[in-house]
């Protein structure tokens, strides 16, 4: 499963970037807000750090507005993915966009049939949000399980990317049904290196080894 950063801070991407084991980046518009930053500017910065798929989020309502965009967005660099929400004037852009070789993340899905939808409009990812599904009582899993059954049963190419990851079990949980991607915060990243027994064993190894008196070099 491929991993992405949801940030747009760009101290904590060059950071993640380091640890060779980023695959790409989402951001959106309440992140770039945080930056500080011109759009154009952020996005163009983390597309030289991260070699992978930049999502970057067109913010008009409108079909017209949001290809007018989608085809700014894209020619910032050419790791950028334009992302789009789950209206019908999102998937109408998706498609006319999808068409013309630009690459488009759609968001905002919170059920299956928004997905085939998606698909349908030739998506390249489709981006459902588990933690926002599970603060309304739905186990947002579930709807990944259901994306996964349903493209694979018709051979659609889009890519499902988990979003709205809350934690390392969230991560283990999207693996485990399929999904293709999950983008998380940079501090879930983290999390998931760490584990009691691993920090356990390293201790009594550190220790068993200074009692030697040896060294490696």
């Amino acid at each position: 499963m491929q991993l992405f950063i949801d940030s747009a801070d760009v101290a904590e991407l060059r950071a993640v970037a380091a640890s060779g084991l980023i695959d790409g980046v989402t951001t959106n518009p309440s992140l770039i807000a945080k930056s500080g930053r011109k759009m154009k500017d952020a996005i163009a910065e983390i597309c030289s750090i991260i070699p992978g798929p930049v999502s970057a989020e067109a913010v008009a309502t409108d079909m017209e507005g949001m290809l007018a965009e989608g085809r700014y967005l894209a020619r910032i660099a050419s790791n950028v993915v334009v992302k789009l929400p789950l209206t019908e004037n999102g998937l109408r852009a998706c498609r006319t966009l999808s068409d013309e070789g630009i690459r488009v993340n759609v968001t905002l899905c919170f059920s299956a049939v928004q997905a085939l939808l998606a698909a349908k409009a030739g998506a390249y990812f489709i981006s459902p949000f588990i933690g926002r599904l599970d603060d309304k009582g739905v186990d947002g899993m579930d709807l990944i399980r259901d994306i996964r059954r349903i493209y694979d049963n018709y051979g659609f190419a889009t890519n499902i990317l988990s979003a709205s990851i809350r934690s390392v079990e969230h991560v283990r949980q999207a693996a485990l049904a399929g999904s293709d991607c999950a983008t998380l915060p940079p501090k879930t990243f983290a999390a998931m290196y760490k584990h009691e027994l691993t920090d356990s064993g390293v201790e009594a190894f550190l220790k068993d080894w200074a009692s030697t008196g040896q060294s490696i070099l």
